[in-house]
């Protein structure tokens, strides 16, 4: 089967402003996520009912929906009510709602990493560290965290890696990504291997990336890859 690759180089600029905008949906989308993560991650092990309880319901609400459903909500319903209805202004892009929605559903699965992570170290840790009179604080972010990050960094790339990915759902609400490229050259042209092959070829490459930065990150810190 034959592939007319002159349609890809035709819509060029589609791809490659698409390629960037990949890009930059995974890294806001790593960099919320992480926040949110550790901040629900936290919740879940203060041992206080009040904080465990919503970060719970949180987690549970976008690990158990799909990332599809949440983006087209938070894209035509949650994001509308706010702006329109409560702040009387004009909603933002659709790029704004896949930043969003990208990064809260990556905020409840990077929280259960950081709460698998932390709980594996053993108590005794934090516990000689508030003997030597540091704070909960001080003990958890210069003991514990640096210890845990070590152990959640394969998890972690797992789910950077699928991130990226993922954000390829970002087309159904018009989201110029790089999957958005290759169905409008598509349906322009009328030619399906080239557009579709292209988009194919730049996710390997960013998804190889992102491993490569990943196995060099678990070299540098993880003592038990640097042996292997």
């Amino acid at each position: 089967m034959s592939i007319d690759w002159s349609v890809v180089i035709e819509y060029k600029d589609y791809f490659v402003r698409g390629f960037i905008t990949t890009i930059e949906l995974t890294v806001v989308a790593i960099v919320f996520g992480l926040i949110i993560g550790l901040i629900l991650g936290l919740m879940q092990i203060s041992g206080k009912i009040y904080l465990k309880v919503p970060a719970r319901v949180y987690i549970d609400l976008f690990r158990g929906t799909p990332l599809l459903l949440q983006i087209l909500a938070i894209h035509f319903a949650v994001i509308p009510t706010i702006w329109e209805d409560i702040l009387q202004m004009t909603p933002p892009s659709a790029l704004f709602s896949g930043f969003v929605a990208l990064s809260l559903n990556a905020g409840a699965y990077i929280a259960e990493i950081f709460r698998g992570g932390i709980e594996s170290i053993d108590k005794g840790q934090m516990e000689a560290a508030r003997s030597l009179g540091m704070t909960y604080g001080q003990a958890m972010r210069l003991i514990v965290l640096p210890q845990a990050f070590k152990r959640m960094l394969p998890p972690l790339g797992n789910e950077f890696i699928a991130l990226l990915k993922d954000s390829s759902l970002v087309t159904v609400i018009a989201v110029n990504d790089i999957t958005y490229a290759a169905f409008t050259t598509a349906k322009s042209t009328l030619e399906r291997m080239g557009p579709y092959v292209t988009a194919g070829v730049m996710y390997l490459l960013l998804t190889l990336v992102l491993s490569r930065v990943v196995l060099y990150l678990e070299k540098r810190f993880t003592p038990q890859a640097r042996k292997k």
